[in-house]
């Protein structure tokens, strides 16, 4: 786990999200909401919500895959891509 990730895990963990599972998964980070989570709502509202929390990370800025599951959909959000996720067709 590099310190970028591991940032992440802390401001996530300490954000008092109840009943949120939040792990390091390899090199990414894996989110489980509860089932009844919006998960439209959280995609939408998603890159406000990572600028004000990166604000508190200090550490060197690597690449970070968010990986967001309500029991029933999930969705992937990359954190400053590199040149492989944005050549992906």
């Amino acid at each position: 786990m590099n310190a970028y990730q591991q940032k992440w895990l802390e401001n996530l963990k300490n954000a008092n999200l109840p009943n949120w599972k939040i792990e390091a998964l390899e090199n990414d980070i894996y989110i489980e909401m509860p089932q009844v989570t919006d998960l439209k709502l959280i995609r939408d509202n998603l890159p406000e919500v990572i600028a004000t929390m990166s604000l508190d990370i200090t550490v060197a800025k690597e690449r970070l895959k968010f990986i967001f599951h309500n029991g029933h959909e999930n969705f992937e959000y990359i954190l400053n891509p590199g040149n492989e996720d944005l050549t992906k067709a």
